[in-house]
């Protein structure tokens, strides 16, 4: 292997715009709407909306100053630039964390569903190759990559779509299931939009959040997309109808089949409406959709934590070792170590409690909010000292500054929400450790380096 210095351009556009969509459907979608169906019944859909809304406006922030700058490999490169070292040590390997805490719980997932068809094969054993192949794909190029999270991406878009039209046609002919006839009237004849009040409306904000984690991960493949001026802002603008048609379209269709109050909490949506349909192999059809889907959120993970490691590794935040590029310009040590780290899932598969589970994405939502956060307050620092390029700048993001404040304030009430889930509020107690180690092993690790390099330079003064 050779050492190369840059990133190789290898994802296309067609990889970015259906990585965007992988980015905005996955577990959440599938699995965490039944709960937050139960949680705010029809008025989950404007949960999604909101969401939504305030995630594509950063999205837009992050891409206007990624594209300001094509030598941004990802926004811990403009954290560095705007607020400092030491904000862009602990903001890279928070973001790090994150995925990896996310790629561990989708890769126990994977192993769960593979015991739908074989019983009897131990957790880990399907974990275990999932992980080896997603490895191996990933270290080879970052075009095998795109690919692959291309077919993940375009199987949940297809069934969510077949979802969409076939849920159509039974509501427009009036099917009858085993709680009620289809209708739109469902929507709002079971206790109106918002059956469990306002609590229960403010309470589904922390899944809605969840369902959204990992849309910016396109702009962490500034650094390897084909003509990304023109490439990432077409996958940050489609953000919106793919929310409206998968999220607030699919959960709309649900709720019109199946009553909010029939959907159970513990149980993909998905999967009892489409056993409803009667399809024969339904369960085995959804069952292999979101074992895919948990598959692409854990490809996705070896793919940004170890872009992540490469980045921080430039900065000197991270072992120089993780700048080791493959031939195929493919970060290779920073791949196994996140995967090595990750392997950590595998082994603690069969004494990993549900309580964990829980915990591990709670934990994951908060510091994905701090990601959010630092990107809006990058952009917010973009636009008051370049003001002169940002007017050139061809990808300016609307209403600001005003819609910047309005996200920082969506966040802190998100934040708010977390405290009041009892499930949830551990995570508002565990995180802040994590970031008083991160503060810890700057000033042990980086300062003392820094220092030593800043010395001789001194001397010859």
């Amino acid at each position: 292997m050779e050492k190369q210095q840059d990133l190789s351009r290898g994802l296309k556009n067609r990889h970015v715009q259906l990585l965007a969509i992988g980015g905005a459907i996955g577990t959440g979608l599938f699995l965490g709407s039944g709960r937050s169906i139960h949680l705010a019944g029809p008025s989950i859909l404007l949960t999604y909306l909101i969401t939504g809304i305030l995630c594509f406006f950063v999205m837009r922030a992050l891409g206007e100053v990624l594209l300001s700058n094509l030598e941004y490999h990802s926004f811990v490169d403009f954290v560095y630039e705007y607020f400092g070292e030491r904000a862009a040590f602990i903001t890279g390997w928070t973001y790090w964390f994150c995925w990896v805490s996310l790629a561990m719980a989708d890769l126990t997932a994977t192993g769960l569903y593979v015991q739908y068809w074989l019983p009897g094969m131990p957790q880990w054993i399907p974990s275990f190759i999932v992980l080896v192949a997603l490895v191996v794909m990933n270290l080879t190029a970052v075009k095998h990559f795109g690919e692959m999270e291309f077919w993940f991406a375009l199987i949940k878009v297809i069934a969510i779509l077949a979802l969409i039209g076939i849920g159509t046609a039974m509501i427009l002919r009036g099917f009858s299931t085993d709680v009620s006839v289809s209708g739109f009237s469902n929507l709002w004849s079971h206790g109106g939009w918002f059956p469990n009040g306002l609590k229960g409306f403010i309470l589904s904000f922390q899944m809605a959040v969840f369902a959204f984690t990992g849309i910016e991960l396109v702009g962490l493949t500034a650094g390897e997309t084909e003509n990304p001026q023109q490439v990432i802002p077409q996958a940050i603008n489609n953000i919106p109808i793919r929310i409206i048609i998968f999220y607030i379209g699919a959960l709309g269709i649900i709720m019109s089949i199946y009553p909010w109050n029939a959907v159970s909490p513990d149980k993909s949506p998905f999967v009892q409406v489409f056993a409803a349909m009667g399809i024969a192999a339904a369960a085995s059809v959804i069952n292999f959709v979101v074992l895919t889907a948990a598959a692409s959120a854990c490809n996705s993970g070896i793919f940004s934590t170890s872009r992540m490691l490469f980045s921080l590794a430039k900065e000197g935040n991270a072992p120089a070792s993780m700048q080791q590029l493959t031939k195929s310009h493919v970060p290779s040590q920073a791949t196994i170590f996140s995967a090595a780290v990750i392997f950590i899932s595998v082994i603690l598969n069969h004494i990993m409690p549900e309580s964990v589970f829980v915990l591990i994405t709670s934990i994951a939502t908060f510091c994905f909010i701090f990601i959010w956060a630092m990107m809006v307050l990058c952009h917010l620092k973009y636009r008051q000292t370049n003001p002169a390029a940002a007017k050139n700048n061809s990808f300016r993001m609307p209403l600001y500054p005003i819609i910047n404040y309005v996200i920082l304030a969506f966040f802190a009430f998100v934040l708010i929400v977390l405290a009041l889930n009892e499930e949830t509020r551990v995570a508002l107690i565990v995180t802040p450790v994590w970031f008083l180690l991160l503060a810890v092993l700057y000033q042990i690790c980086v300062v003392p380096r820094r220092n030593k390099e800043q010395k001789p330079s001194e001397d010859l003064n």
